[in-house]
């Protein structure tokens, strides 16, 4: 192994230019490609195969050519007739594949007094119309312009659809204000925590370059979602700074033990490779964890942030050792003080607040736990910037016509009289304000060989009758739930297993009962992962207890907060945030553990570990300082809940992270120092 790490290190320093090189042209190509990298806007599509809204959706474009009603139109102040021709207008924009109205549900030409009240205030109130209308996928944005243009500024359109061009126009944005903000904050944490001015520049240049190939090589993938899209360059760069960190302090180093800075750098690069290495792993793992979840979105992120360590590990240890040694002498000449003051005695300060410090943490643990296991979740992707238009018009139709959602109800043809009868019970259930079906609108004493193929196509296609129901509920909740459950239950009763339903809400009730499962599965397999990696890395029975709680314990009171202050967060950002914050922050306790190994062989307990911190907090620091930015930059920025929720979650807990490392794991070192001895493969402790 000392052959091959040497063969390693003098390869780099020898090859550095052909490196360079060939690290210039693949930012340049991954540049142009990311151009070029498909992104999917769209959730639904992450569901699993097995899903039944999944299943349910392939029978619908299969065989009835058409989506579901993802968009409500509403005009104000029309009459029935000028309702009419507003119908016949947004029916003609291209895109548009249908627009249901109230003539749809009942005769209009008889007096409205005499239809059901329910169903006519669901389309029409105070002169005011609102339209139920589909739009075909990829379609949405072109569409949605035509009809703002229609309808002007006093209407307004809001939807599914209109939803996804607002996260569309928002996710387009996301990466660049992130990286505006985002950027400088970096560049004046490591110009404080650095001696040369250009060492900054140097760390950027790796991760950045990392980032870059990265998001081009996503082109090779097919597509990516937002999401990914998104957060996937902010959470690599936070991520993996400190690997540029740990590379180039050990490099400043070894040039006081070495005149030679060739030299110098050699022995860094064989220095940090095993504490690099052990760092990206941890994060590793925990990133490839998210690839277990059923909802596959945790696999497109987890490919691609485990893509994204594994480029920053090369990067840091192959082009960075390259272009520092190109730039030497520029940095010897950019030389300035450290800003930052020492932190070689932070454990006098740290050590006053120790024992109560211990305490709160450990009465703590235990609600943290529970309460963690009792947030409430989000499940849609809600625009928070009530600003928008798409937010504005949400709320104008909501103010007029209350919430309401469609859902569709998938069943075998050829026997209407069941048709008939589930269409009737549906109707009949709270929440539920109409019901489109053959048996209900034309009646089940007309054959539908009878009628024409524009009127029958609606309906049925040559498998399977459409029945669509329109309720007054969000999309999400508890009684939105219970509205798609009460409608599983009556089409269950009548044709079993062999029905499909399909909707907004229903997507979300999927997703819902996806989580709950895949929650404890990709937990287990993270936290398994990164104890396998302790114990291999630190050959010890006891360190992999210790430092994973440490770092858990972060996790659950992070997670607890939402619980304990009445808020729910969006579900996605709870799973995802467990595997991140455990894989990414986890490196903190390695490298206080690591140092406190190596000083524990020089010096008694008590003495070793205020040493450790002394020298390693300033490493942690700017990591959690770094990592938390990011989360707390993704929270500012962003207008879609999925990457706010992300972004607070992170920060919040990369912040719970630290203090635990520097507060909590130093009093476990010491308390379990005779059990750490006993259970660690030469340890070889200091004995007085």
């Amino acid at each position: 192994m000392k052959r091959l790490m040497d063969w390693f290190a003098n390869a780099i320093i020898k090859h550095r230019k052909i490196i360079i090189i060939l690290f210039i042209l693949l930012v340049l190509a991954c540049s142009l490609l990311s151009l070029y990298v498909d992104v999917n806007y769209n959730l639904v599509d992450y569901l699993p195969e097995n899903a039944q809204s999944t299943k349910a959706l392939e029978i619908m474009k299969k065989e009835f050519g058409e989506t579901m009603p993802n968009a409500s139109v509403m005009v104000k102040d029309v009459s029935l007739t000028e309702a009419l021709e507003y119908k016949e207008k947004l029916a003609s924009i291209d895109g548009v594949s249908r627009v249901i109205w109230l003539d749809d549900m009942m005769d209009i030409t008889q007096p409205l007094q005499m239809g059901d009240a329910d169903t006519i205030e669901s389309f029409y109130q105070n002169g005011n119309a609102l339209f139920s209308i589909s739009i075909a996928r990829g379609m949405e944005k072109d569409a949605c312009e035509d009809i703002w243009l229609l309808i002007g500024e006093e209407n307004a359109i809001a939807g599914e659809a209109v939803d996804l061009v607002g996260i569309r126009d928002e996710a387009e944005t996301t990466v660049v204000r992130a990286f505006i903000i985002l950027l400088p904050i970096i560049i004046l944490i490591l110009i404080l925590s650095t001696a040369s001015w250009m060492e900054p520049l140097l760390f950027l240049a790796a991760i950045g370059a990392a980032v870059i190939i990265n998001m081009g090589s996503n082109i090779f993938l097919g597509q990516v979602s937002f999401i990914t899209n998104s957060i996937s360059p902010i959470l690599q760069l936070a991520c993996s700074l400190d690997y540029a960190v740990f590379l180039l302090h050990s490099f400043q180093d070894n040039r006081k033990k070495y005149s030679d800075t060739e030299e110098a750098m050699a022995q860094s690069i064989k220095e940090s490779m095993s504490t690099v290495a052990t760092s990206a792993a941890t994060t590793l793992f925990g990133f490839l964890a998210l690839l277990f979840m059923s909802f596959g979105i945790g696999a497109d992120l987890g490919i691609n942030l485990a893509k994204g360590i594994v480029l920053s590990f090369v990067s840091v240890m192959v082009f960075l050792p390259a272009i520092t040694l190109s730039i030497a002498k520029l940095i010897d000449r950019t030389q300035h003080r450290e800003f930052m003051p020492s932190t070689k005695k932070i454990n006098r300060v740290l050590s006053k607040t120790a024992l109560p410090t211990v305490i709160i943490i450990l009465i703590m643990i235990v609600p943290a736990f529970l309460g963690q296991s009792r947030t409430e979740f989000l499940y849609g992707n809600d625009l928070l910037d009530t600003a928008s238009r798409y937010s504005r018009d949400r709320i104008m139709i909501e103010e007029q016509f209350g919430k309401s959602t469609v859902m569709a109800v998938l069943v075998p043809r050829h026997d209407i009289a069941r048709e008939q009868q589930l269409s009737e019970e549906i109707k009949g259930l709270d929440h539920v304000t109409g019901v489109m079906s053959y048996a209900g609108d034309v009646g089940a004493a007309i054959p539908p060989e009878f009628l024409d193929d524009d009127i029958t196509k609606q309906f049925y296609s040559e498998n399977h009758a459409r029945i669509i129901a329109y309720t007054d509920t969000p999309a999400e909740g508890d009684i939105a739930f219970q509205t798609v459950e009460s409608i599983h239950e009556k089409a269950g009763a009548l044709y079993g297993d062999a029905f499909y339903t399909l909707g907004q809400s229903v997507n979300l009730y999927d997703m819902k009962n996806l989580t709950e499962k895949d929650n404890v599965m990709v937990n287990l397999i993270a936290v398994a992962a990164i104890f396998l990696v302790l114990l291999i890395t630190f050959k010890s029975a006891a360190l992999p207890f210790i430092l994973v709680l440490t770092i858990e314990t972060g996790i659950w009171i992070n997670l607890a907060v939402p619980y304990f202050s009445g808020t729910k967060i969006n579900f996605l950002g709870y799973l995802i945030l467990s595997t991140i914050q455990l894989g990414a922050t986890v490196d903190y306790a390695i490298l206080l553990t690591n140092t406190y190994l190596s000083n524990r062989k020089l010096m008694p307990k008590h003495e070793a570990i205020s040493v450790s911190l002394g020298s390693a907090f300033k490493s942690i620091l700017v990591s959690a300082l770094t990592l938390s930015t990011a989360g707390f930059t993704l929270y500012l920025t962003s207008s879609n809940s999925y990457t706010a929720d992300i972004g607070m979650l992170l920060g919040r807990g990369t912040l719970l992270s630290l203090g635990m490392v520097v507060c909590f794991l130093p009093t476990l070192l010491v308390v379990f120092d005779k059990v750490i001895q006993k259970t660690t493969y030469q340890a070889e402790f200091y004995r007085e």
